[in-house]
């Protein structure tokens, strides 16, 4: 390594960090391996084999036009969990990183995943239908289309504290100093503007309801009460309910950021899940 190269020949960076069980850590939409600051670290210093890799279109990774559908995300995570040969893997999807997840067991099974935690994750389906009435309107989604495409840059600034704080949108509820806060957002913008468009119309638009449902592997679900990115009432307690024998872990305050403002407890929780 650092590249494993995926079927339709496509670089993935990659690193791989530690020895015992390992744990595959997908990151949200436009954020990049970086954004594992504070896990990836952790987890390899606690017994575990941690391997994070930038998504396709993000980070040092390869750039292509296309593919930023679940199921080329998904066949792309094969490609790197069969070059690596990984079994009884931690499978950890954060927002976008959930449905990525979600869709490689439903497409590959779970003959090399042993577990799955969904932090943050925008499953099971976000947008607005006659079967999920408070869904979010497509309008959104092109407002976020817009933004991309005339001033990303100011955009992904407008949403830093809200990222992190929650609706309320006040720096001073949250741990971060504001020069970390504004770097993990900047992390976005090492991802191209067509795969980060492409992928929020992915996570927006895609029904995983059924596949969700089909989840057979003990599932951690962990979500924040304040997380605009990923609406708690959509999200995290539907996700759970779908999943047979789940456990649900509430963030009480806890915004779409809580891999940085709540580090240490998700931490905590992800090596317990573990080590279970």
């Amino acid at each position: 390594m650092p590249y494993v190269t995926t079927r339709d020949g496509t670089r993935l960076h990659c690193t791989d960090w530690g020895e015992g069980r390992p744990v595959v850590l997908l990151s949200a939409a436009m954020a990049d391996s970086r954004m594992w600051e504070f896990q990836a670290p952790f987890l390899a210093g606690q017994g575990l084999r941690c391997v994070t890799y930038d998504r396709r279109g993000t980070g040092r990774s390869d750039v292509p036009w296309s593919g930023y559908d679940y199921d080329t995300l998904a066949s792309d995570l094969a490609d790197l969990l069969d070059h690596l040969d990984l079994r009884d893997v931690l499978l950890v999807g954060y927002a976008a990183g959930g449905g990525e997840a979600v869709r490689y067991l439903s497409r590959y099974g779970a003959g090399r995943v042993g577990k799955l935690a969904l932090v943050a994750s925008t499953t099971p389906f976000l947008l607005r239908a006659p079967d999920n009435p408070d869904g979010l309107e497509m309008a959104l989604f092109e407002e976020i289309e817009k933004a991309i495409r005339t001033d990303r840059a100011a955009w992904l600034r407008s949403l830093t504290w809200p990222f992190f704080a929650g609706p309320e949108a006040d720096p001073a509820s949250t741990p971060l100093s504001p020069r970390l806060a504004e770097w993990l957002t900047d992390l976005a913008m090492d991802t191209s503007p067509r795969a980060a468009t492409e992928i929020y119309r992915t996570l927006f638009t895609t029904d995983q309801r059924a596949e969700t449902a089909a989840v057979r592997v003990p599932t951690l679900v962990v979500h924040g009460t304040a997380d605009l990115g990923a609406p708690y009432p959509l999200c995290g307690p539907r996700t759970a309910e779908l999943v047979p024998g789940s456990t649900l872990l509430t963030y009480e305050g806890a915004a779409h950021g809580l891999f940085a403002t709540h580090a240490d407890r998700l931490n905590a929780d992800l090596l317990a899940f573990a080590k279970q």
